[in-house]
């Protein structure tokens, strides 16, 4: 994961499951090696890309594993995203204080 070990660059245990989830899932954790460079997001974003990678790199390398890993839902991308600021307000939702005098 960017230059580091999975347990350097991840803190904690969930975080570090993640990525292995899909290699556990496929009863293939032994037998691959991952360089990963994530950027952006923070570090449970990057946990669940790294996550998504990997999956989507074990089904080119065996495309039968297909099944199985969208059962797990490992193939669907998170969608949200952060909402753009609106003009006149503080913030995506937050507006101004309201004065009434």
């Amino acid at each position: 994961m960017n230059g580091r070990a999975l347990e350097a660059y991840f803190s904690t245990e969930t975080e570090r499951g993640q990525v292995r989830f899909p290699l556990q899932a496929a009863d293939l954790l032994e037998r691959f090696d991952a360089l990963i460079t994530v950027r952006g997001g923070g570090v449970s974003a990057q946990s669940g890309a790294a996550r998504m990678g990997i999956s989507r790199a074990l089904i080119a390398s065996d495309p039968a594993l297909r099944p199985k890993l969208k059962k797990l839902g490992l193939l669907t991308r998170d969608s949200r995203q952060k909402e753009r600021k609106k003009y006149g307000q503080k913030g995506a939702r937050k507006r101004f204080q309201f004065s009434k005098r």
